[in-house]
This record gives structure tokens, C-alpha cells and sequence, in this order.
């Protein structure tokens, strides 16, 4: 599947936290699967059918269900496989440092405000063991 999630909108926001509303069309699937280090987030379906894919699994979720992300996090995303949108609230913490975990293609994405770096995960070493 392709990814793309059309029309994320931010509603609210904090420098705290922030809210927004995203559409997955059908045979899309949501960002990249992923961890955050240092945020915690929610999603809250509102309408649609799809797959909500959480660490190693796999959970249908529909109007209604609601999915928190606490620290530690697992990774997760969501996919739609059916023939309408995929509507969903999002909304969580907005740190001024954070780093996401991408495992299923080996990168973290290092953020600072509103910089971002992506690195690939085998040019990382330990500082304390270097």
C-alpha cells in the first residue's frame, strides 16, 4: 500500500500538545510506522474502518475505538483497507525534543523544535561505549 494520509488539520494546539483531524482514503495507509521517544499521542476514530497495526499487532478499529500511545511506545500506524475514508482525530504531546523510531526501515528522525534530522539507525553508536 501507498502511503498518504490527506487533509491533516490542525485544530487545537498548545506548546504543550496539539489536536488534528486526518482522512486516510481507501488502499492508503497513515505515516510511516513508528515510535516516539519522548511524546505521547492518541487516536480516536470517528468514522471509516481499518487496521490499526500496534507493535507485532494487528487490530480493526471503527467508530468510536480509541488507541493511546504512552511512553515506552510501541510502534504503530494505521491502514485502510476498505472503500471509504478513514477519518480520525489525533492529538498528543508536542516536546521540544523528541526522537522517532522508523523500524521497518532502519532510520530515527532526531527533533529539536523545529529542526529534524534523519539519520540511518547503523551510524549510531553509544557515546558511552565510543
Amino acid at each position: 500500500m501507498s502511503q498518504a494520509v490527506a487533509g491533516n488539520q490542525p485544530l487545537a494546539g498548545s506548546d504543550g500538545g496539539g489536536l488534528g483531524s486526518c482522512r486516510i482514503p481507501p488502499g492508503k495507509e497513515s505515516f510511516i510506522y513508528h515510535a516516539h521517544s519522548n511524546e505521547e499521542e492518541w487516536i480516536y476514530i470517528l468514522s471509516g474502518h481499518g487496521i490499526a497495526e500496534i507493535g507485532d499487532a494487528e487490530q480493526e478499529v471503527g467508530p468510536g475505538d480509541f488507541m493511546g500511545f504512552s511512553l515506552p511506545q510501541l510502534a504503530h500506524h494505521l491502514r485502510n483497507p476498505g472503500d471509504q475514508d478513514l477519518v480520525y482525530l489525533v492529538g498528543g504531546e508536542q516536546v521540544n525534543i523528541d526522537v522517532g523510531t522508523f523500524p521497518r526501515h532502519g532510520k530515527r528522525a532526531i527533533r529539536e523544535g523545529s529542526r529534524a534530522y534523519l539519520v540511518d539507525e547503523s551510524a549510531l553508536s553509544d557515546f558511552w561505549q565510543s
